[in-house]
């Protein structure tokens, strides 16, 4: 006899009392199947409760729900549970009421979708913390996306009712669904929010709109079969909203500006970075072409082979010098090492020569249990930290020269 599923009748209903009638082990876990149940299992993009079973004056939590290939509702706990025992079901009501909210508003949502823009939900995904919709479309517009949030919560200040009914899929094909089950036997499970949605659903839902509060569009994004839309609805969508003020609070006041001004202040920031940041390269450059052209005048012989470790200058200024070492003299190689936060090698020498740059750094990486590459004339790569302190890497550099 299949499992009475309570809350295909009464979403709200959080206790009950039930008889085992399978016990079965599950990878160290152990399965229990009732005669009726309340928990819901993870489907149709619901995720499962949580909750207890008490039973022989002891109560254990229910760790997970889940259908099973023969159409079981398996509840998962940590101890067996023996045939024909007489159990106290309470599921977490929190939680419950989460889901509820969730998956009734994405029915509202993705109603919204098709009635405005007809963009068909393909896949729904209720999370820890926010909700996914994926629809069947190329592009999607902060606008759309907007008029479809302020229909969905105008259906919610409406407070219509969500009522449910058994039909036959014979009956449901006449009724206009949004979408019809791919897979469907008997009686179709019909949520219908009064004179807005009518769909096939297992799911957990209010008993009119008004009870899930609110719908919060978060963002939306391009994947692979559409666009996705990421939403929270109740409680999640409240919580979010503290969250996101407070945030922009604080950092609104690391700027000393209200939160409205933060874009605008941001930019600035960025602007003002970007304008530092070209002031340094020039001079870092003007340095690195003084410093070449020491190093250069106090360096002979043909090839001119060039080899020095920095400990205060980063792998820029090191790529940098090495690149200004070989553009202004012919037959130049540079052997660069820069020990200033990430550790790093670069190898250069002047176009023409034959030498080849990146299979040296590789062997002298290997040395090192670092990974780089490049082209016959420039390579980089970097190593751990500590592998080597300035006088070592030195001597290492050295003994790489005697070799070109």
């Amino acid at each position: 006899m299949p499992t009475d599923r309570l809350y295909y009748r009464d979403s709200f209903l959080c206790e009950f009392d039930g008889r085992v009638v399978e016990s079965l082990p599950a990878e160290g876990r152990h399965a229990v199947v009732l005669d009726r149940t309340a928990f819901y299992p993870t489907s149709g993009g619901q995720v499962h409760d949580l909750g207890t079973i008490a039973f022989d004056g002891r109560e254990v939590p229910v760790t997970e729900v889940a259908d099973d290939e023969e159409g079981r509702v398996l509840h998962y706990v940590a101890e067996p549970i023996a045939v024909d025992t007489p159990i106290h079901g309470r599921i977490d009501k929190a939680r419950r009421l989460d889901h509820i909210q969730q998956h009734t508003g994405q029915h509202i949502l993705s109603a919204a979708f098709i009635d405005l823009f007809n963009m068909p939900t393909v896949s729904f995904h209720m999370g820890a913390e926010t909700c996914t919709i994926d629809l069947q479309t190329t592009a999607l517009s902060v606008a759309q996306a907007e008029k479809a949030e302020r229909l969905a919560n105008q259906v919610i200040t409406e407070d219509r009712p969500v009522t449910i009914r058994f039909v036959p899929l014979e009956e449901a094909r006449q009724l206009g669904l949004r979408k019809l089950p791919p897979k469907q036997t008997g009686d179709l499970r019909l949520i219908d929010i009064q004179n807005f949605d009518l769909c096939a659903c297992g799911g957990t839902h209010v008993r009119s709109t008004g009870q899930i509060g609110c719908i919060l569009v978060r963002k939306t994004e391009k994947v692979k079969q559409g666009v996705r839309v990421e939403f929270v609805c109740g409680q999640r969508a409240v919580a979010f909203a503290h969250k996101d003020y407070t945030a922009l609070t604080e950092a609104a006041a690391l700027f000393s500006s209200h939160i409205h001004d933060l874009p605008q202040q941001i930019k600035k920031t960025q602007d003002d970075a970007k304008a530092a940041g070209k002031i340094q390269h020039k001079l870092q450059e003007e340095i690195a072409i003084l410093e070449a052209e020491r190093m250069l005048a106090r360096s002979s012989g043909s090839p001119k082979k060039i080899y020095a470790v920095f400990t205060d200058r980063d792998a820029l200024f090191v790529k940098l010098l090495a690149q200004k070492l070989t553009e202004s003299q012919p037959d130049v190689v540079a052997l660069l090492a820069s020990l200033a936060a990430q550790p790093t090698l670069v190898f250069a020498q002047s176009s023409g020569r034959k030498s080849h740059m990146g299979q040296l750094l590789k062997q002298t990486l290997s040395q090192l249990g670092g990974r780089g590459g490049g082209s016959a004339d420039m390579a980089q790569g970097g190593f751990p930290e500590g592998t080597m302190d300035s006088h070592q890497l030195t001597q290492l550099l050295q003994e790489v020269s005697s070799r070109i």
